[in-house]
């Protein structure tokens, strides 16, 4: 009787792609470190179509934490899943209360990536928010409730094409990046070169980049010690206070994100104050996912252009389909409904024929 060969599988692993490498993002890169310096400003958006590097960014951002975990939320995701359960049974069974640890647990001081964050529950995307804002996990069950920590940079990614995030969810993103396709050939062929050298020779790709890279996780650790050391001027306040007045946006939201963000890039860059520059350098990635209709036009983006929202409409304009009546908003209600309109009505008559009901 002859016996099966073992099968031996070779174990998969391979460096993630140098952050220092990624070429034609910046405000992608700087959104990115901005939210690993401060978990708390409520991670990134990265809006963009197919091919864009979304994941590798998300990735090599994971790769700047020392010893940082990189979660991926799957589209199937149970609410189980993702925050956790409590074993009720086994405190009628020992008296122990014991915890099942979910996904943002697992994510504890690392990097918790959702793809195609368009596509989810609408319940888990809330929950999976309010975490990431919070920093603190609250599992309950049966009257039973347990928190721990969970702080963790959120990076969600999508593709406009396949479906909009409501604007309640987009608010709760801290920052927001639309990445687009790559215009210039130059640009084109400098992207081409880093990932076929990555995919040839990664170690070889890291080590051209080792220098940037050494530097950049010192930068983003010495960023994250010297946060407490920084406070905001009345005149940064009043100047944040300005920009979310004319971006037209709903509730306070925008203004903490904006001074957060520009706290953490004034601790990025050494500094021991933060200024007015601060506040207008992060203000289009905490604005572009908010700006109402009402908003006043803003200043061209860095890279060209004007800035667009993460859900995918140009700034200022609206998500809602509009009604093909002198391009008036549609009615209130679900999309797509008719509006109602008025019909005649027609007296029943009685059925002489019908038998009588019985006493």
């Amino acid at each position: 009787m002859t016996t099966a060969p073992k099968l031996h599988l070779e174990a998969a692993s391979r460096p993630a792609f140098p952050f220092a490498a990624l070429v034609g993002q910046p405000l992608l890169q700087q959104a990115l470190l901005l939210s690993a310096i401060d978990p708390g400003i409520g991670g990134v958006l990265i809006s963009g179509p197919r091919g864009s590097a979304k994941s590798t960014a998300a990735r090599a951002l994971a790769a700047l934490l020392p010893g940082a975990p990189f979660v991926t939320l799957p589209l199937a995701a149970s609410l189980e899943q993702l925050v956790g359960t409590l074993d009720v049974e086994g405190v009628l069974r020992d008296g122990h209360l014991r915890l099942a640890p979910g996904l943002v647990a697992r994510a504890h001081q690392g990097v918790l990536y959702v793809d195609e964050v368009n596509l989810l529950p609408d319940s888990l995307v809330d929950a999976l928010l309010d975490v990431a804002a919070s920093g603190v996990n609250t599992v309950e069950r049966d009257g039973v409730s347990q928190q721990h920590a969970a702080r963790f940079v959120l990076v969600g990614t999508m593709n406009p094409e396949e479906g909009e995030l409501r604007p309640q969810l987009l608010d709760r993103f801290g920052l927001s990046v639309t990445l687009g396709n790559p215009s210039e050939p130059e640009q084109r062929v400098a992207i081409t070169r880093a990932r076929l050298g990555f995919d040839e020779n990664p170690l070889a790709l890291a080590a051209v980049h080792a220098g940037e890279q050494a530097r950049l996780v010192a930068a983003v650790a010495g960023a994250r010690a010297a946060l407490a050391r920084l406070d905001w001027s009345d005149e940064v306040l009043h100047h944040a206070a300005r920009r979310a007045l004319a971006a037209a946006v709903d509730g306070m939201r925008a203004d903490l994100v904006m001074l957060r963000a520009a706290r953490a890039l004034a601790a990025l860059q050494g500094r021991t104050a933060v200024t007015v520059s601060d506040v207008d350098a992060v203000a289009e990635l905490a604005l572009a996912h908010r700006r109402g209709a009402e908003a006043s036009a803003p200043p061209r983006a860095a890279q060209g252009g004007t800035p667009q929202a993460a859900g995918g409409a140009s700034a200022g304009e609206e998500s809602r389909p509009r009604d093909s009546r002198d391009g008036d908003r549609a009615p209130e209600g679900d999309w797509g409904a008719l509006p109602p309109r008025p019909e005649s009505t027609t007296r029943v008559q009685s059925a002489g024929d019908w038998l009588p009901k019985k006493a």
